[in-house]
């Protein structure tokens, strides 16, 4: 009796905490201080949050736009934001401090809760950046701070306005030191997070190309890097990556290695292509003839390309018509187109076997026969060099009927 009374006692305080809690009104909040709230409305100017316990605010839509003006939220979505001030009766929130009077007053509350301020790069001087922040107040944005990777040219960043993470505030805010690359650094991990549930391998989708390296390029995919070796980026060898890519340069790449532990994510622009070993034998038969170009030369044969993707190997012993060379340099040149012939497909290993094709099947038949023929002595109607010689010149013969 007494457990259950004790349960009926709870059970009437919980309510009635609960419905006097429905009375209360929204817990003071101090400028500066961090939320996490839900958008529960979007309208042309403004996106609304639930708080909590009944409390409300809203903030600017514009800044939840990216570079070309696309909301990057929907209702629904969980944001951080930071408590600026009461205006008629409305809580007003950011998720950076921008210029004006109220930047200059919550600077340091800036520095402390980490609010992202809006800057504009004034100009370069020594190690960095001076940037103008909150309408007056300057700061310094070292080198190494500016973006996530240093660009060659510091002059591109000039007049731009960007984000900054206060990362030193001293002599009540006369000595403001700053850092870009945070801000891009949280975004990056809150990007990488979101793809986390998304983003599996062996999915084709698009990117743009960041950067060249001697190695491969690293492109963008939806917020996060991804390396796109030298050797995924075509069919055909490729010795300049230059020559085919360029910064800022729209791919369709395939997702061929993902480790969120290891920060390693890797594309292929290649397999997202077709893969033109599959229609090698129709158009590639064997003992069929070919103008190609010679690709590279190495000191045992040269590779000549037939088609993007396609390249075969003229063995050194096929090069040198009956002579013996040491080099194929000494018959070619890269660069030089050739008239090849197809001896071998070897479709699983993804190997072509060329010849000149000046130097065709029957041709070098003849040209070995006539080398023994003319090494047997002559004179004797049934001696091995009289027969060869009969035989030589019938099939001259059926050479010429042909």
């Amino acid at each position: 009796m007494n457990n259950e009374k004790n349960m009926e006692e709870t059970e009437d305080k919980s309510f009635a905490e609960l419905f006097e809690q429905s009375f209360k009104k929204p817990s003071r909040l101090e400028p500066g201080q961090k939320v996490e709230a839900v958008i529960v409305k979007i309208t042309d100017e403004w996106i609304f949050l639930d708080l909590g316990d009944k409390s409300e605010g809203c903030l600017d839509r514009k800044e939840l736009l990216d570079a070309d003006g696309n909301l990057t939220v929907a209702e629904g979505d969980r944001v951080s934001a930071f408590f600026l001030s009461s205006e008629n009766n409305e809580r007003l929130f950011t998720t950076r401090v921008s210029g004006g009077a109220a930047g200059n007053q919550y600077l340091e509350d800036a520095f402390h809760s980490r609010i992202p301020v809006e800057g504009v790069a004034e100009k370069e001087i020594k190690g960095g950046y001076e940037i103008k922040i909150a309408g007056s107040v300057r700061g310094f944005c070292p080198f190494s701070q500016m973006g996530l990777r240093r660009s060659d040219n510091t002059q591109e960043i000039i007049g731009k306005k960007l984000l900054f993470k206060i990362t030193e505030y001293r002599d009540n805010g006369r000595s403001l030191v700053l850092s870009n690359r945070k801000v891009l650094e949280e975004e990056r991990e809150r990007i990488r997070e979101e793809l986390k549930k998304t983003l599996q391998k062996d999915m084709v989708l698009k990117g743009t190309v960041i950067s060249l390296r001697p190695f491969g390029a690293f492109v963008d995919i939806g917020g996060v890097e991804a390396l796109l070796p030298i050797s995924e980026v075509g069919w055909s060898r490729i010795d300049d990556l230059s020559s085919v890519l360029s910064p800022g340069q729209e791919l369709e790449v395939k997702v061929t290695e993902l480790d969120w532990e290891k920060s390693r994510i890797s594309v292929s622009l290649k397999a997202a292509l077709p893969d033109p070993w599959l229609q090698l034998s129709a158009r590639f038969p064997e003992e069929s003839c070919h103008t190609g170009i010679v690709a590279h030369l190495a000191p045992f044969g040269a590779f000549v390309t037939l088609a993007p993707g396609i390249d075969g190997l003229i063995h050194i012993s096929q090069l040198g018509q009956g002579k013996r060379i040491n080099h194929p340099r000494e018959v070619l040149a890269e660069g030089q187109a050739i008239e090849v012939r197809v001896i071998k497909i070897d479709m699983e290993s993804k190997r072509l076997s060329l010849a000149l094709a000046s130097s065709g099947p029957q041709e070098q038949e003849e040209d070995d026969f006539k080398q023994y023929v003319e090494k047997q002595p002559a004179g004797k109607s049934d001696s091995p060099g009289a027969m060869g010689a009969a035989l030589l010149k019938a099939r001259k013969g059926k050479t010429e009927k042909r």
